[in-house]
C-alpha cells in the first residue's frame, strides 16, 4: 500500500498530541520490549501492515527473539510470555476489541496484579495511541516496508 494522503504535512498541529504521547511512553519506565509487544499485537487485530512492519522492525532492534514475534498472535498458548506480558497483550486486545465486548472488571483487576495505576495508566496511552496509529495508516495508506528502526527517534 502507497500512501494516499501526507498526514503529516496536511495537519500537523493534529499529529503533535500523538507524537507527544510517544515521547512520554519512551520516559514512562514501561519495558521498551513491552510495549513494542502491545503495539504488535494491538497492529495484528487492526490488520495494519505500516505498523507490523515497523514494530517487528523495532522489536528485533530492541532485542525481542524471532520466536516469540512468531507465536505473538497466540501467546495465550505460548510459554514465552511473563505474567506481566500476558495481562498487557489482555488489556491490549480487551481495549482495542471494544466493538466485542467490553473488558470485564475480572479482567482489570487481574491487569492491576501486574501494574502500579501509573503504569497501567501508561500503558493504556500505548494502547490508545497505537490504535490511532493504525487508523491513520490503515485510513490513509503507508509505504508499508519503508521504515527503518530509529526512523522516528
Amino acid at each position: 500500500m502507497t500512501q494516499r494522503l501526507n498526514y503529516y504535512q496536511a495537519a500537523p498541529a493534529a499529529m503533535k498530541p500523538l507524537l507527544a504521547g510517544e515521547q512520554y511512553l519512551k520516559e514512562c519506565g514501561l519495558e521498551k520490549s513491552l510495549l513494542e509487544l502491545v503495539k504488535l499485537r494491538v497492529s495484528q487485530l487492526n490488520g495494519c501492515a505500516y505498523c507490523l512492519d515497523m514494530h517487528s522492525k523495532d522489536a528485533r532492534a530492541a532485542g525481542e527473539s524471532e520466536q516469540r514475534l512468531y507465536t505473538l498472535s497466540a501467546w495465550r498458548e505460548a510459554p514465552f510470555f511473563s505474567p506481566r506480558e500476558q495481562a498487557a497483550l489482555a488489556w491490549a486486545e480487551a481495549l482495542t476489541l471494544l466493538s466485542q465486548q467490553h473488558p470485564a472488571e475480572q479482567l482489570l483487576d487481574d491487569v492491576r496484579k501486574s501494574f502500579s495505576d501509573a503504569e497501567l495508566t501508561s500503558l493504556t496511552l500505548a494502547i490508545c495511541n497505537i490504535n490511532s496509529w493504525n487508523r491513520f495508516a490503515v485510513g490513509f495508506g503507508a509505504d508499508v516496508g519503508s521504515y527503518q528502526p530509529g526512523d522516528f527517534d
